[in-house]
């Protein structure tokens, strides 16, 4: 499988939509990040990805990782591909710069990752994993920690893994029964064993970082009682080399419907030796700093197997001949017309570039907000951009991960029969691509965290703020048909009488609002893509009008593209948000009145 990184778009958005410059001129940590400097990142990241990664990606994929009890190995090519990464210094992009990080703005580093993800789905979560734990350990850990650890993850000569969920103890934190006793001597032992563990054993490094929820034996119950401990594969003595092997094993890997190439592992602790990060007892909170990260990660992962998906069946459907167009022979010397002039081939493959294009700007303004909400020198407007994660966070990996499943399922599609087999790698996409709907908290979860805690336990309040900022989009879109601000308009009201019924429910039925949260996440996703397709086209009718003098590098045929790929979603997608809002204004009686044991055939 071949990829390119879809440069030209990336930078319309970055550059001409958000106007990135110019927020990161805002905040004097980024202030430093010029155009060259963008165009060197993403021209040299979309140099590794097409050279290095995306061609082990199907080898990768049919090997898969090996394990013994010396370890694991990771398929062939996978460790000079890590070496040549790390040395490109692509791991610490977004790390402090103290620790040898390079501090790029996440709307930067959010188009490198998808790049990752797009090119080699496997090889990516070895980086973003270790990038997380980075993350979690400069935002909590102590000033030895960070200085110790972060040097070597940033370089990747050292990797990290985020240990979580145990066989009995998924999304539900509270019960986990990994235990911590103090040694008193600054260390503590950790006993248990983590399930589904990215990374947590490989041989790309020699060392590997692993973050792990445990809790003391005076713990509170529930959440309130868990603590957050750096335990190292291996023990880092004093002068900072590396010494004994500490008491964590890999008691085996994951055969798994896809990632094959990623070691999903189960971890063992038996008495190893760990450091507290952050405060006793205010762990979840510390892990949950990197979450927004990671969450926001996993969309990406959807949405870079989605480009790729795209990407393939655009091609194929330029040379697969079959059948004649509707309206004539458009290729009369041959047999048959490319498949792509077929009106339900444009159909899946518009839909995959709205929600793909889509996707992208909406990973774009949500990194938007995690810079304002870490840089910005104004605590309104940091306060402000931190809601808004907030509120954005579930939707952005919940619907860019199902969309981009969706879209991988038309990339396959548009191969007919020659989808479903290995040979093209349509299927493995689609592999691929369907842990993120699942991990980092299933979508399920992730919709009722909207619900429950983004819009109910405020009131309304995210939600208020949010609006407030599309309706000044729909204010000043001076360049924007009246129809595309009806269609818009009316989707918003959708989603503000959806909200209204969400509050007004939550009081009165304590079933509500996690029986129509997947389609409340839905109904906001479709608003918010419509909100960022607005901007999409009002700036391109803009560029388009005044090319003589625009200051950009599209061209006009580009910017026509794009106004009919937001024409297709106004006219064909956005319009599901009526069926979502439905569902929600429906009565849900049905949903709970069966018995469980009735479910039973």
């Amino acid at each position: 499988m071949n990829y390119n990184a879809p440069l030209t778009q990336m930078k319309f958005l970055l550059r001409d939509v958000f106007e990135a410059e110019r927020v990161w001129a805002s905040m004097p940590a980024t202030q430093d990040v010029s155009s060259d400097v963008v165009d060197a990142i993403l021209e040299e990241g979309a140099k590794i990805t097409r050279e290095v990664l995306a061609p082990i990606n199907r080898s990768g994929d049919e090997e898969g990782v090996h394990w013994s009890k010396e370890g694991v190995t990771t398929p062939k090519g996978f460790k000079e591909a890590w070496k040549t990464y790390a040395e490109g210094g692509w791991i610490g992009l977004g790390g402090e710069p103290a620790y040898g990080g390079q501090g790029m703005p996440k709307m930067l580093t959010v188009l490198f990752e998808e790049m990752l993800y797009a090119s080699n789905c496997s090889f990516a979560l070895y980086s973003v994993l270790t990038s997380g734990a980075a993350l979690a350990i400069n935002a909590h850990g102590s000033e030895q920690l960070k200085q110790t650890y972060l040097p070597k993850m940033y370089s990747g000569e050292w990797s990290g893994a985020m240990c979580l969920t145990e066989p009995h103890a998924g999304t539900d934190l509270g019960i986990i029964r990994t235990r911590a006793i103090d040694n008193k001597d600054g260390t503590y032992s950790i006993t248990g064993t983590k399930i589904f563990i990215t990374g947590g054993e490989q041989d790309l490094t020699k060392n590997i970082i692993h973050l792990v929820l445990a809790k003391l034996p005076d713990a509170p119950a529930g959440p309130k009682g868990i603590s957050l401990f750096l335990v190292p594969k291996v023990i880092v003595k004093a002068d900072g080399s590396l010494g004994a092997r500490n008491k964590v094993s890999c008691g085996s890997t994951e055969h798994k419907m896809g990632i094959h190439a990623s070691a999903t592992c189960v971890m063992n602790f038996d008495g190893a030796t760990g450091y507290l990060v952050g405060e006793i007892n205010k762990g979840l909170a510390a892990m949950f700093t990197m979450m927004n990260y990671e969450r926001l990660s996993i969309g990406l992962q959807g949405l870079g197997c989605s480009e790729m998906s795209y990407q393939n069946a655009v091609a194929y459907a330029q040379e697969r001949l079959q059948s004649r167009a509707a309206t004539g022979a458009v290729n009369p010397q041959k047999e048959a017309d490319p498949i792509i002039v077929h009106g339900d081939v444009r159909r899946m493959l518009l839909t995959m570039r709205a929600y793909i294009d889509g996707s992208r700007a909406f990973s774009l303004y949500t990194g938007m907000q995690l810079d304002l909400a870490k840089f910005h020198p104004d605590a309104a407007l940091r306060k402000k951009a931190e809601d808004l994660v907030a509120l954005l966070t579930p939707v952005a990996k919940a619907f860019i991960s199902d969309k981009g499943f969706d879209s991988c399922v038309l990339g396959q599609q548009v191969y007919g029969g020659h989808g479903y087999i290995r040979d093209n790698g349509q299927e493995q996409l689609l592999r691929d691509a369907r842990i993120a709907q699942i991990y980092e908290g299933t979508n399920g979860v992730q919709a009722q965290d909207l619900v429950k805690r983004k819009v109910i336990a405020n009131n309304g309040a995210f939600v208020t703020l949010f609006l407030n900022d599309v309706r000044a989009s729909l204010s000043s879109a001076t360049h924007t048909e009246a129809s595309v601000i009806a269609a818009l308009s009316g989707a918003i009201r959708l989603l503000e009488q959806a909200t209204d019924r969400l509050l007004k429910a939550a009081g009165t039925d304590p079933d509500y609002a996690g029986i129509v949260s997947v389609d409340y996440l839905h109904l906001f996703g479709l608003v918010t893509f419509g909100w960022l397709w607005l901007q999409v086209a009002d700036k391109a009718v803009a560029l388009r009008d005044n090319m003589a003098s625009a200051k950009t590098t599209v061209d006009s045929a580009f910017l026509d593209a794009q106004l009919v790929t937001a024409h297709f979603y106004f006219e064909r997608l956005l319009p599901l948000a009526d069926s979502h809002a439905h569902s929600i204004q429906s009565a849900t009686s049905s949903l709970m009145t069966l018995s469980a044991r009735h479910f039973s055939r």
